[in-house]
């Protein structure tokens, strides 16, 4: 019986590698040493053409299915490993047959969660890797995914640029939908639930899951992270075109559960306008990185986040996420940020940097918008801010060039005693 080949990207030299021997017994020099996770079937790494591929042994009507899934979830534009081909009529030396093949590309830079949590991760980073598969999660629901097998074990983590991303790597019980309804989603989060907490239960066994963390209590807080996204990135909300304000409000309650925005999309109907906005999650330094490489400006991490945002807000406004982003980034530069900093009065400009004051006449901005219910004019809020607050703000400049000999032993004993009252050790 021949070898039958579904493939994408015909390759050759796929041609070459031993399809009449088991995987499990495939030789070391076709192999790539690379983390595996934990699967119900075998999977190898196999070196291909200066490249990597995952082959996984498994019945030809499952290997045939999942290839369509992964196929057509990538066409949505889902995280997902790429299918390459699937390879069936696999027959050993002795004439038995052999399980067909479900041929992908491994994903770079990506891990098993073993692998990423056998290192020595800070809080932050842990909660955040499981932060990147409730966004997974979310988004493969609302393109119509119930992934029906939710799990750690399902799921690679890439650390790739300063970005955190979940990819699903295994579709064998995905089924696609026009829409999920809320007890398909539900039975994908009850799932979802047992499997994480097994899955950190065994990690806690092996002494690879941080001292005092409880697995039952992650697997509800992702849980109730999803139920967060899932309401913020759904709920429906109308606004006219002066509300900038509710963009920016909309965006602020996402970086109050621990997410940046990624994408944000503003479209226009007869009654009103709409916004979407795609979650992901970032790591440290990510924010004052790329506003670096936008704008040239260096600022702290909070900083640029705060002007990342306005950024993209601006994008959105103007409707233009179709250009070039360092274009729109150098627009903005000029037509909002430098003009906005230029407007506050010479006199006042030294008591708060550039980036800090930025994000304070946007701040009064949002409030005064808030208060008044529609979008405040940007010179009036700026003539409001420079008027009642500005004026009470320290010298900042004047604070850190200050010559500390010249301060008061006794001033300096007090300030001390108040931080420590402030932050009394345990």
């Amino acid at each position: 019986m021949p070898l039958d080949f579904t493939t994408i990207r015909p390759d050759p030299a796929m041609l070459d590698l031993p399809w009449d021997v088991p995987l499990e017994e495939w030789p070391p020099e076709h192999l790539a040493a690379l983390p595996r996770g934990i699967s119900r079937h075998v999977v190898r790494f196999v070196k291909l053409s200066g490249h990597v591929i995952a082959v996984k042994e498994i019945s030809e009507p499952l290997a045939r299915r999942e290839f369509q899934t992964l196929r057509n979830l990538r066409r949505l534009g889902q995280p997902t490993v790429q299918p390459l081909a699937v390879v069936s009529g696999r027959v050993a030396s002795d004439g038995s047959p052999l399980d067909a093949c479900l041929v992908t590309r491994h994903l770079r830079f990506s891990l098993p969660y073993r692998a990423v949590f056998s290192q020595r991760l800070r809080p932050d980073t842990a909660r955040r890797t499981l932060d990147a598969l409730a966004v997974l999660l979310v988004r493969l629901h609302l393109a119509g995914c119930f992934w029906g097998d939710v799990s750690l074990s399902n799921t690679l983590f890439r650390r790739d640029a300063g970005d955190f991303a979940a990819y699903l790597v295994d579709a064998e019980t995905a089924e696609l939908h026009p829409q999920l309804s809320p007890g398909q989603r539900e039975h994908d989060l009850f799932i979802a639930h047992g499997n994480i907490a097994g899955e950190l239960m065994d990690l806690e066994a092996g002494g690879r899951l941080a001292e005092g963390e409880d697995p039952v209590e992650i697997a509800d807080l992702l849980m109730h992270r999803y139920d967060l996204l899932w309401d913020e990135l759904t709920g429906e909300e109308r606004f006219e075109r002066g509300d900038r304000w509710k963009v920016e409000e909309r965006i602020r309650r996402l970086n109050n559960l621990g997410f940046d925005v990624g994408e944000l999309e503003m479209s226009t109907d007869l009654d009103g306008t709409h916004i979407r906005i795609e979650p992901k999650v970032v790591d440290a330094g990510h924010h004052s990185r790329r506003l670096m490489r936008l704008t040239g400006l260096d600022v702290e991490e909070n900083q640029a986040r705060r002007l990342l945002n306005d950024l993209d807000s601006y994008r959105a406004a103007t409707d233009r996420q179709g250009d070039d982003e360092e274009l729109v980034a150098h627009d903005w530069l000029s037509r909002v940020y430098e003009p906005m900093t230029r407007t506050v009065p010479r006199e006042l400009r030294a008591k708060l940097e550039p980036a800090e004051l930025f994000h304070e006449i946007l701040e009064h901005r949002w409030y005064l918008s808030e208060r008044a219910g529609h979008d405040m004019n940007i010179d009036d809020a700026v003539r409001d801010y420079v008027a009642t607050v500005l004026p009470s703000r320290p010298d900042e400049v004047a604070v850190v060039g200050v010559d500390t000999e010249e301060i008061p032993i006794h001033a300096v004993l007090e300030a001390v005693d108040r931080l420590a009252a402030q932050h009394p050790i345990d």
